[in-house]
């Protein structure tokens, strides 16, 4: 589809195989809740200081999730890709690594990966220090030494230092949410954590000037009035991001609703031309069709 690079999210099992799920909890992307052998294994437990029931990648083994089937998340508002439930197998990050490498050679030019991190703080605190899997598989799969383009993104700033000094050759992405504080600074400094927002103001940004390569940002921060973050972020030598580009009512800003409910299709073009215009250098779509159209149109 003429996109640049293909974003995973990854966790971690109970034997420490890495494997591509926007979320640990996995009730809503896998058919899990339909095997009666794993019943007992529900329960709840708190993420990143937010409390969640179901069942959780790290409670099962690679052998035990690779039975389950995954579907999609949102199937009332996207029914075409709800079509494809219970049809695919969970993915591990070697897999799409793989899958990605061969597209590349297939297309004739370089398709990269944009490698984001889940919950690390919560994973090391179980055990399940997610750097060095992340590392291992890296290497194993020959994406660490920047034979093809790799980007590593996390919303914790710790498992981007850990990687970085392991040496794995990457751009390195520290990504910001519209509010609250990253929760490897919350666990260390409490309520003195520094939050999303004054990272992105310019002293902030100041700190971020040689730890990492750059920021992705919660689209409502860029289409707030009067936003700098990418002129202030460029003019410090960094990168700028956001996430996430998409076309229905519920997902855009409340300028670019039309009418027909959540579910339908938004004057998505007018929010995305904003973005646009803010001066990014990438966005991430859920739709990379109309993503490639639009802003490269």
């Amino acid at each position: 589809m003429g996109v640049d690079a293909v974003e995973p999210d990854v966790v971690a099992t109970k034997d420490g195989v890495l494997v591509v799920r926007h979320e640990n909890e996995i009730s809503g992307t896998t058919d899990v809740e339909d095997h009666p052998e794993f019943a007992q294994r529900r329960t709840t437990k708190r993420i990143d200081g937010q409390s969640l029931t179901g069942w959780f990648t790290e409670d099962f083994t690679w052998e035990e999730l690779s039975t389950l089937r995954v579907r999609e998340r949102l199937p009332r508002m996207r029914p075409s890709s709800a079509s494809f439930d219970d049809a695919q197998p969970v993915l591990r990050l070697v897999d799409v690594l793989d899958i990605v490498a061969e597209a590349s050679t297939e297309h004739g030019r370089e398709l990269g990966v944009v490698l984001e991190v889940k919950h690390a703080t919560y994973f090391a605190g179980i055990g399940l220090d997610l750097a060095p899997l992340i590392a291992r598989d890296l290497r194993a799969a020959r994406w660490a030494e920047g034979e093809l383009p790799l980007t590593i993104e996390s919303f914790e700033s710790t498992v981007l230092a850990q990687l970085r000094a392991a040496g794995i050759a990457a751009s390195y992405i520290y990504l910001i949410e519209a509010s609250g504080r990253p929760y490897d600074q919350f666990v260390a400094q409490g309520r003195r954590a520094t939050t999303y927002r004054a990272t992105v103001a310019p002293r902030g940004l100041d700190a971020l000037v040689g730890q990492v390569d750059g920021i992705s940002v919660n689209k409502r921060m860029l289409l707030a009035d009067g936003s700098t973050i990418v002129e202030d972020a460029h003019a410090r030598g960094l990168k700028v991001y956001t996430w996430t580009a998409r076309t229905e009512n519920t997902f855009l800003d409340a300028r670019f609703r039309t009418a027909g409910g959540g579910s339908a299709v938004g004057d998505y073009e007018a929010e995305w031309a904003e973005i646009a215009r803010s001066g990014v250098d990438g966005v991430f779509v859920d739709h990379p069709d109309l993503g490639v159209a639009f802003f490269r149109g």
